[in-house]
């Protein structure tokens, strides 16, 4: 087992993965912006280095300053968290070139599964079926790209979605409901796509108007044995940017089940995948679409650690440095039901109060603490309330009491419009799509 790791993040979910290294009895270095110097992670962590000033860019993103951070303080291996560069092939890459485990999958894995496109082709390989688009297309292109675009989308019939080949959380994403529309919006989502993933290309798929967003988590040692805890639903979305989760999702049956399980298994297996990850797609009625695969832990797995009573970080960190994992892919026991309800700050400011929700099944991550100040510069979530109880029923008044409890004072937060969306009949009825927000969002975003 490794002795020190590096973990290239921040936020809640570093406090996370100090926590499982914590008892794995791994010492952990926090890396941290100027902004961050008094942060939660900094303080839990062994050891914490400075790599910048407040802006991402110049911090977080600075792949030769994490990784010159891990080396100088002795660190044997780098965990990438989430977002940032938890699934940049050139970051992972560089970080084996020095001598460095990457706690993450190889990145000729990232590489392939990180582009849509390539995914896409590969996921039709497993028997994985896909909703109905195009190939790579460039959208500063003239001519033949422009042409193509409009004789695929006619043939796909609007509305269609334009997607970034190398992204996603919505970004270089805009869907396309008229013909006359559609080369002004790939034009911008091929900006958005430059300026955040540093590619521009996208493809386009047809738009399926209110399906159900689901994923299954896996982990995988690298040898060919493959675990999956179960299925999440992620389908309560702003502006494709998730807001609840729950697992397993109250719209998949077990056969759906069993069919989506059954082309992940072999995909992951074939691919050596290592570590952490999720296989997303997309349901409408008694079908099921192949969306991405994201190649590293997600925001939302407490819930599957919930229902399966696995540490995915303590697991995907055994995978990746070459221990076996503590799970029997044919033996994952999954029981009861567990919600996630992201907490988002409204604005930056200091955190004048703060009470926690206790009690049986209630968890709450999170890198708030009284006193100390959320930064403008980042990420607007800053905290996970996630309830665990014997069925649906039971974790929605178990959520909903968490939520009367949970007081965050000093900054706005969305906590009055998680309570109205989990008690909306809609919701708690189950049988809701990825536009249930847009449908309730006047009743939802009222005053207080």
């Amino acid at each position: 087992m490794i002795k020190r790791l590096l973990i290239a993040n921040r936020g809640e979910i570093a406090v996370r993965i100090i926590r499982s290294c914590r008892e794995m009895g791994i010492e952990t270095v926090a890396v941290y912006s100027t902004a961050d110097k008094d942060s939660l992670h900094v303080r839990l962590a062994n050891k914490a280095v400075c790599v910048g000033p407040p802006p991402s860019a110049k911090s977080y993103l600075r792949k030769e300053n994490l990784i010159m951070a891990a080396l100088h303080s002795g660190c044997e291996a780098i965990h990438p968290g989430v977002g940032f560069l938890s699934e940049n092939a050139e970051f992972a890459r560089l970080v084996r070139n020095q001598g460095l485990i990457f706690i993450g999958p190889d990145p000729q894995i990232i590489e392939l599964l990180g582009d849509k496109v390539i995914a896409r082709t590969t996921a039709e390989k497993y028997g994985l079926p896909v909703t109905p688009g195009t190939g790579a297309l460039n959208p500063g292109g003239a001519g033949k790209d422009a042409g193509e675009a409009e004789k695929s989308a006619a043939k796909l019939g609007f509305p269609v979605i334009i997607k970034a080949a190398a992204g996603g959380g919505g970004r270089g994403m805009r869907i396309v409901h008229k013909p006359q529309d559609l080369a002004e919006n790939i034009r911008i989502a091929g900006y958005e796509a430059e300026a955040n993933f540093a590619d521009g290309t996208v493809f386009i798929e047809k738009y399926l108007e209110n399906p159900r967003h689901v994923e299954l988590q896996i982990i995988a040692d690298g040898t060919g044995k493959v675990a999956v805890l179960g299925e999440r639903d992620c389908s309560v979305q702003k502006k494709h940017q998730k807001l609840i989760e729950e697992s397993p999702s109250p719209g998949v049956k077990d056969d759906m089940r069993r069919a989506m399980t059954a082309g992940a298994v072999p995909l992951f297996r074939d691919l050596k995948y290592q570590g952490a990850g999720t296989i997303e797609f997309l349901v409408e009625k008694d079908a099921f679409y192949f969306m991405e695969v994201n190649a590293r832990v997600q925001v939302e797995h407490p819930v599957s650690e919930f229902v399966s009573g696995v540490d995915i970080i303590r697991q995907q960190i055994l995978a990746c440095t070459g221990n076996p994992m503590e799970l029997d892919p044919e033996a994952v026991d999954l029981r009861g039901w567990s919600i996630e309800c992201r907490i988002n700050a409204g604005a930056s400011g200091k955190i004048s109060r703060l009470e926690i929700p206790g009690g049986p099944g209630v968890r709450f991550d999170s890198f708030l603490y009284t006193g100390c100040s959320v930064p403008p510069h980042y990420d607007s979530m800053v905290g996970k309330l996630i309830v665990y109880g014997k069925d649906r029923p039971h974790a929605l008044a178990r959520m909903d009491r968490a939520l009367e409890e949970l007081c965050i004072e000093g900054i706005p937060t969305n906590i009055n419009r998680q309570k109205r969306i989990l008690n909306h009949p809609g919701f708690r009825s189950g049988r809701f799509g990825t536009s249930f927000y847009e449908e309730v969002q006047e009743e939802i975003e009222k005053e207080p």
